[in-house]
């Protein structure tokens, strides 16, 4: 599949990047059970959620007071980060919500083998 996102640079993602991650979180709170994955738009582009997450795993930057506040109102115990106060990175903040929907999808009993791309396969040489 094309990744159709823009690319983190040395950690640090883009505005464009960061506002879609809020925009995915709110895409997350609408999920109604039964529904497929909700998306977001991107230039034009269905985004799946997931794959927004999954895009800022790597980054670096701190995430804004509010997008924090709504991560950790998912969590099953408070934030308490090793910041100085209590700082959360998109990376930290992107792996709990992917976390969450593995959780919402097992919930629901989808099979999570649907939703990982495998290599493709080759077939054996008989000689």
């Amino acid at each position: 599949m094309m990744n159709f996102l823009p690319d983190l640079h040395e950690g640090h993602a883009p505005i464009t990047l960061q506002h879609l991650f809020r925009d995915a979180i709110e895409a997350f709170d609408d999920w109604k059970v039964g529904e497929a994955e909700p998306s977001v738009m991107h230039d034009g582009t269905l985004v799946p959620i997931s794959i927004v997450f999954d895009a800022l795993r790597e980054c670096t930057d701190i995430v804004p007071k509010t997008v924090m506040e709504m991560v950790a109102l998912r969590l099953t115990k408070p934030w308490d980060g090793d910041g100085p106060l209590d700082a959360m990175t998109f990376s930290t903040a992107a792996r709990v919500m992917g976390i969450l929907i593995r959780k919402r999808r097992l919930q629901e009993g989808v099979n999570e083998a649907l939703f990982v791309a495998s290599a493709p396969r080759v077939s054996p040489q008989l000689h």
